[in-house]
């Protein structure tokens, strides 16, 4: 049974066969609204699929969690009272998880430093959160998010509302773990270009629909055109992708797809294995 997501009668997404090689980035790309999110949310057991089964690691999600997975939430800056302190929010990431009152542990306090000098945040560490940039925020995030070593990382538009300059060290950041762990990688974005040199494959989801494939064959004015049923062209304009004609999209929002209702083939999303080696 192909894998099938519906909300409210309205179908997302249908016949979804996708599996995450470990070192693999896949762009989620796709107008607002087709469900991009949602796949995320039921990769992380929080969203019940319609039909089909989602397996991480060799094993169903479900709603308990699992923390191989790590997830990068979508940068919203926080308000500018927020007390907690850069490290204490990569903390949960740590221990958030434990029930009862925190204890400090000295392997815990360790953990939390090694992963702030992972993400490069040891300047600003020790400042209240709210007080941070949206890029020192979304540093935070990412080690937040590292804290178990996933074999899976879930990103869910890390770069929004970032300048280019903080796009580029999110990405770089994400990218590196990625290389070095060999954990496989979905990033849902509405912007390709500061990921397409990352890039493995794009997923593209939009009416219901969705096209997989590797971004030399989905980032063409054809493969557009067809998915869309209307002519939209992609070009090159100062080395960067723009999409012209598609619904829903605009110069900063590119949205690139493939094949008009692909076969159905199994219904599993997640990935094979963690792998520790980089397969590339």
């Amino acid at each position: 049974m192909a894998a099938a997501l519906s909300r409210g009668g309205h179908e997302l997404w249908r016949g979804l066969d996708l599996e995450v090689q470990p070192g693999e980035l896949i762009a989620v790309l796709g107008p607002s609204g087709t469900g991009k999110t949602t796949l995320l949310r039921a990769v992380l057991g929080l969203e019940r699929l319609t039909a089909g089964t989602i397996e991480t690691f060799g094993a169903p999600v479900h709603r308990a969690g699992n923390r191989r997975i790590g997830y990068i939430p979508q940068q919203r800056p926080l308000p500018r009272h927020t007390a907690m302190r850069g490290r204490d929010l990569v903390r949960l990431g740590v221990d958030g998880h434990r029930f009862g009152l925190p204890v400090a542990r000295r392997a815990d306090r360790e953990r939390v430093q090694q992963l702030i000098d992972a993400v490069g945040a040891r300047s600003f560490a020790d400042r209240p959160v709210g007080l941070l940039s949206g890029g020192e925020q979304q540093r935070l995030r990412v080690g937040q998010a590292l804290a178990d070593d996933p074999g899976l990382l879930l990103c869910d538009e890390p770069l929004t509302s970032l300048d280019l300059a903080n796009q580029r060290d999110v990405i770089e950041l994400i990218d590196r773990y990625r290389v070095r762990s060999g954990a496989g990688v979905l990033l849902v974005t509405h912007d390709i270009n500061p990921v397409l040199e990352k890039v493995d494959r794009i997923l593209y989801l939009t009416g219901g629909r969705f096209t997989l494939g590797r971004p030399d064959e989905v980032l063409t004015s054809k493969t557009l055109t067809e998915l869309y049923d209307t002519p939209v062209h992609v070009a090159r304009v100062g080395g960067r992708l723009v999409v012209v004609g598609a619904p829903d999209s605009d110069a900063e929002h590119h949205h690139h797809g493939e094949d008009v209702a692909p076969p159905p083939v199994t219904a599993t999303v997640g990935v094979r294995r963690s792998g520790k080696d980089d397969p590339r």
